[in-house]
């Protein structure tokens, strides 16, 4: 079975400035092409998975969003980078809805379209509801980024820069099997 690299997108993908969802105000994270490249190479199918409740607020519109991840999809491209698939939740909180991290709806939408070692595969997350889907769905690896104390991550690093050079230098840490 194949295994997986989920990733939440903004905080991990692109800098969080809160409710990205222009083209100008999109910034790839330092080291994340690298990153993704490193996963690529060992063998890891990608998949987003990002909450993105200001469609739900109305801060902006699900055309918005859809342009924008094209646009995404099209510079990961130009660095070799292919996503599989992208999961996103537009729902607000208080909709309590399935698909909406940390339940794992996005997770199970993916898992009806591949065939993938849950076991073998890892989840990278800026908040904690990244860390509690991973749990939730039994995605067995887990990396938190960023200052936040977030309970129950594998690996924990500051930025992705530093999680790239970690897993650089000890490839062996992503060796599950």
């Amino acid at each position: 079975m194949q295994k997986a690299l989920f990733l939440d997108r903004d905080g991990i993908i692109n800098i969080d400035y809160g409710y990205v969802s222009k083209i100008e105000k999109f910034t790839f994270n330092e080291g994340i092409f690298d990153l993704l490249r490193f996963f690529i190479k060992e063998g890891y199918l990608l998949f987003i998975v990002t909450n993105q409740s200001g469609i739900g607020r109305g801060y902006y519109s699900e055309e918005d969003f859809n342009t924008l991840t094209k646009w995404m999809l099209d510079a990961l491209k130009k660095e070799d980078i292919h996503i599989a698939s992208i999961q996103h939740c537009s729902h607000a909180p208080e909709e309590n809805c399935y698909c909406r991290k940390p339940n794992r709806g996005m997770i199970e939408a993916i898992l009806s379209e591949q065939t993938l070692d849950l076991k073998e595969s890892w989840m990278i997350g800026d908040k904690q509801s990244d860390i509690d889907l991973a749990h939730n769905a039994t995605i067995a690896h887990t990396i938190s980024i960023g200052e936040r104390k977030i309970h129950g991550s594998e690996f924990s690093f500051a930025s992705i820069l530093e999680c790239y050079h970690y897993f650089k230098k000890n490839r062996n840490k992503i060796k599950t099997s």
